[in-house]
């Protein structure tokens, strides 16, 4: 969680407006000081336009990108000395041997030992000695990664990080982006994929048609009042009769004779009474993911991008 109050990453009504629908509007996010902050959407939602703001390789048509009150676009170098990216696309330059490329970096970063470069070579698994046009997709992202941590900063801004690792990378990611966390790091952090944002971050954000349509935390998503209850009745009676009383019924299905609601934790004791009457064949809690809030903005398109579990 956040450890103080200072505002570290914070964007006010950013806008890009790219023509026919494309780009970010009237984004504002702000993120404090030790704080991973998730922002999750499908592929061409807005993620990294967003992004390249922060890093200070686009000017806004309107609204300010800041990193430490600095504005991005206007201290974009001095900026970038101290932040760690990890872009979505990995581009590393040709000719060179990834050693010879990190050891660059760490030159050019001031980096007086290699004893951290060392430990997530190890981490990550990465022997980079060889020629990066030879390296597949998972090696050119695990030197790129390498490469966004190599100075050990203090805040992170990772766009979808974990894209091309295979399963047990982006676990090994995921745990390390944790351990950042507890050391006190400010991240930023892009991605369509449910689950590393759920793991990661304390509050997140969620883009759709370059808006943001929800901020929430975390926390709250898991501790929400409203619960999911799946029911089944062993007769058709009791299905018809249950439905008479006036609970929020989300979905039903009439030849398995099974009904979902959703009810306020305050109202449990009347819904255990009226459930008692009638002869059930199941009662079960369907928990409510950050995959079923992530659907409740975009349940409506059938075209939503590639976000995946």
């Amino acid at each position: 969680m956040a450890e103080g109050n200072e505002i570290i990453i914070e964007t006010d009504s950013l806008t890009k407006d790219y023509g026919f629908g494309r780009g970010v509007f009237d984004v504002s996010v702000s993120v404090p000081r030790g704080e991973c902050f998730g922002f999750l959407g499908p592929n061409g939602a807005g993620k990294t336009t967003l992004i390249r703001h922060l890093m200070g390789f686009s000017n806004p048509d309107k609204g300010t990108a800041k990193i430490m009150g600095m504005n991005c676009f206007a201290n974009a170098a001095k900026l970038q000395q101290t932040i760690g990216y990890l872009p979505g696309e990995i581009a590393l330059p040709v000719g060179m041997k990834g050693t010879q490329f990190l050891k660059m970096l760490s030159r050019m970063r001031k980096v007086e030992s290699d004893e951290y470069m060392k430990k997530l070579l190890e981490k990550f698994d990465l022997d980079p000695d060889m020629d990066t046009k030879r390296m597949s997709l998972g090696v050119k992202r695990k030197t790129a990664v390498v490469a966004a941590f190599i100075h050990d900063p203090d805040i992170l801004i990772l766009d979808e990080p974990t894209s091309g690792l295979d399963p047990i990378m982006q676990q090994q990611f995921i745990d390390f982006v944790l351990e950042e966390k507890q050391r006190g790091k400010t991240i930023f952090f892009s991605s369509h994929i449910f689950h590393e944002v759920d793991a990661c971050c304390d509050r997140i954000a969620i883009i759709k048609d370059g808006r943001v349509v929800d901020t929430f935390r975390a926390e709250d998503l898991k501790n929400r009042k409203e619960r999911i209850y799946r029911i089944a009745f062993n007769n058709p009676e009791d299905f018809a009769k249950f439905k008479e009383l006036g609970y929020s019924i989300t979905s039903e299905n009439l030849e398995k004779l099974r009904i979902r609601i959703t009810i306020d934790t305050d109202d449990m004791d009347k819904l255990i009474a009226d459930i008692s009457k009638f002869d059930l064949a199941d009662f079960v809690e369907i928990a409510y993911t950050l995959e079923d809030h992530f659907m409740s903005f975009y349940r409506q398109d059938h075209n939503f991008g590639e976000v995946t579990k």
